[in-house]
């Protein structure tokens, strides 16, 4: 991470905030940020390699630890979600682990959500136990839950919202409240809504998590995470951890997420239009029972989610009537939406949790989640509305045929 973050003029929005925050031209001026392909770097002397290890001078060492192009990302990004610094991961999974593992320690205490995507579930439930730490899980809805769970002291707080996949919005603010009563930091995974449609800081959370493959990158190239928060925190308890244990994101990464961060909110604004569409569709369609989008009134958590998010997201989750017959019916029947488990990219795609994100998870947590057999999700991306139209209406006529 750099120490020469450069701030942005606060009358600055997030679309110009996405193309100039924290950028640091080299002596050329270029116009695009440099992309520094290097593992290590050298010193003008011996004496000021040794001072560097012990941070009496400020210089890259090497790109496990730092990297200038990684610094640009960390920064602009920190700039754009309004926190105080921001660590890089090699993945959106890095984030979520280094932020849980470098926070707690044997003895320790970890309350989560229990609608959590896959990875994150099995991090929870499989790994922290292993190191003696507790875990409990509660139904993120459920502010009663959060209230016994949080009735002893913990140590951090797991969610996400929207929720990955069936879209679950939490309350940020009232589990933060619970949670900082309880000594816990919260730890919220903004991966669906992104930075540009909720601020997890200024609702109380501590740190936030990306994915940075999804929407920041968007265009199915590279993967990428970053853990953002407060600047005493990430320098004393995440940074050590990342650094030590080489879960560092490769300055090439970095440098394709700059450039996919100048276009975010043109790219996540448009999808999030197209996703309001097709909901719409879905919603009036023969053989689909169940639509979830945060931006339709029969969305559950609706009046939370226009309080809190200021956009509705690029995901639509459905459930098809039948179960996983009828919805590898649909989804095979599909022309130009493809299939595949990732999200937030410029192409539309559809995955099966069941199967896929979330085939790990028991059936019966499933069941509990609304991950029925014949749920969908869907990422919406940026091609005509009207021909993503079309092509569900594919997946509808094959409901019928069966």
């Amino acid at each position: 991470m750099s120490d020469n973050q450069t701030s942005s003029p606060k009358a600055w929005r997030p679309a110009t905030r996405q193309l100039h925050a924290g950028l640091e031209r080299t002596e050329y001026g270029e116009t695009s940020e440099a992309l520094f392909l290097t593992s290590g770097f050298v010193y003008d002397n011996a004496e000021q390699a040794a001072k560097t290890f012990t941070g009496e001078v400020t210089h890259y060492q090497y790109s496990r630890f730092g990297n200038p192009t990684t610094a640009a990302l960390e920064n602009r990004l920190a700039d754009l979600e309004g926190a105080e610094a921001c660590v890089a991961t090699a993945t959106g999974m890095g984030a979520v682990s280094s932020a849980l593992l470098s926070h707690v320690t044997a003895g320790g205490r970890v309350v989560a959500s229990r609608a959590l995507f896959g990875s994150c579930h099995w991090i929870v439930n499989h790994l922290l136990p292993r190191y003696g730490v507790e875990t409990v899980f509660v139904d993120g809805e459920d502010l009663a839950q959060w209230d016994e769970a949080l009735s002893v002291p913990t140590d951090a707080v797991l969610l996400e919202s929207p929720s990955n996949p069936m879209l679950d919005i939490l309350d940020i603010a009232a589990i933060s409240e619970r949670a900082h009563k309880a000594g816990a930091i919260v730890i919220v995974d903004n991966v669906f809504a992104s930075p540009i449609f909720q601020k997890p800081l200024e609702l109380g959370a501590d740190v936030v998590v990306y994915s940075c493959t999804k929407h920041i990158d968007g265009q199915g190239r590279v993967l990428g995470g970053a853990v953002l928060g407060r600047k005493d925190w990430i320098t004393e308890t995440l940074q050590p951890f990342t650094r030590n244990t080489g879960n560092a994101l490769s300055p090439f990464n970095a440098w394709v997420m700059l450039k996919g961060l100048e276009t975010l909110s043109l790219r996540v604004e448009a999808m999030a239009r197209n996703a309001a569409a097709v909901a719409d569709y879905l919603a009036s369609a023969p053989g689909i029972k169940l639509v979830r989008y945060p931006g339709r009134k029969d969305h559950p958590q609706y009046e939370l989610a226009q309080r809190q998010m200021s956009g509705n997201g690029t995901l639509v989750a459905f459930v098809v009537e039948g179960g996983q017959k009828e919805a590898f019916a649909f989804m095979n029947a599909l022309e130009l939406i493809a299939i595949s488990n990732n999200l937030g990219d410029s192409r539309s795609l559809v995955t099966h949790p069941a199967t896929t994100t979330h085939s790990k998870i028991s059936p019966e947590e499933r069941a509990a989640l609304g991950i029925t057999d014949g749920a969908i999700r869907f990422s919406v991306g940026l091609e005509d509305s009207a021909d993503l139209i079309d092509d569900l209406a594919r997946g509808v006529a094959a409901l019928k045929a069966l």
